[in-house]
């Protein structure tokens, strides 16, 4: 089953004094972006999410939120750089003795300073590393699931379209053949006409028959565009990451179509030209969302 480049996942959980929040969605992207907001103290877990996201998703924009609160002080390391913290002291009374001003500083002052005050998790705690991996896992899963509803409404709207161009071909097809015999008795008309006389040069005849059925036969194209939709179906039905793929056989698919419009010398079969790449169009901005 295919799946949409497009997906939301969210899950919450609460343990043992911490509070954990996952969001993720995903947009259409040629490649595969992730990008992680997650608090500080969490920084040291972004490879580790990054690999559990690529792990299941191949191409899109993936946008990832976690929000962490932890209660349990025993989770925390709280690192006090006292040789900065000093420097800063020293040079506030320097600042004050020269100034004449109040030099009372309280221990809360010093703190908020930039790079006094550093409170990290413990590392080695594997238990959050678990716990956020699990929820993280929780809200892809919704995603995945949001992103394979998203891929069968795709589907559901490629397949008649690829329906409708088989249709158009065989119709296409039809007017082209019934063309050479038109072609045989026009030319044979117009040789009678203009040489005043009943009597054709038959093998004369028949090679300007097989030079115009040469330059205008599109039976080649007819085949392989017949050959590139049953690509299409077949992939549409592989669980994998197909988008790449039905983008190429939608430029050939493409391709065959302007090389039948360029050979046309009919007006239905350019009407037919102008519906498939109608129905090429549409289908090709559909698979812009499937992985």
């Amino acid at each position: 089953m295919i799946k949409s480049m497009t997906g939301y996942g969210k899950d919450n959980l609460v343990i043992n004094s911490k509070e954990y929040q996952v969001e993720i969605k995903s947009v259409n992207h040629r490649y595969l972006d992730i990008n992680i907001k997650l608090p500080k103290q969490l920084s040291y877990l972004e490879e580790d999410i990054k690999k559990v996201i690529a792990s299941k998703i191949k191409r899109g924009k993936v946008e990832v939120y976690i929000s962490f609160k932890n209660n349990n002080e025993e989770a925390f390391k709280i690192n006090i750089n006292n040789e900065i913290a000093k420097a800063y002291i020293k040079s506030f009374k320097k600042l004050a003795s020269e100034e004449n001003i109040n030099s009372n500083l309280e221990v809360i002052d010093i703190i908020n300073l930039p790079d006094v005050l550093n409170v990290t998790i413990n590392q080695e705690d594997e238990t959050i590393k678990n716990e956020i991996l699990e929820v993280t896992n929780n809200a892809l899963n919704q995603l995945l699931n949001m992103k394979i509803v998203e891929g069968k409404k795709l589907s559901e709207d490629i397949i008649p379209r690829l329906e409708n161009i088989k249709t158009k071909i065989t119709e296409i097809s039809s007017i082209s053949t019934r063309l050479i015999d038109e072609y045989i008795v026009k030319l044979e008309k117009r040789i009678k006409d203009i040489l005043k006389t009943d009597v054709v040069d038959e093998n004369r005849l028949a090679q300007e028959v097989v030079i115009y059925a040469d330059k205008c036969s599109i039976e080649e194209e007819i085949t392989r565009l017949k050959s590139h939709i049953a690509q299409f179906r077949q992939m549409l039905n592989k669980d994998e990451t197909i988008g790449k793929n039905l983008d190429f056989l939608i430029q050939e698919m493409n391709r065959e179509t302007n090389t039948i419009g360029s050979k046309a010398n009919n007006l239905e079969i350019v009407n037919g030209v102008v519906d498939i790449k109608t129905e090429l169009e549409n289908i090709r901005e559909q698979i812009q969302n499937i992985e």
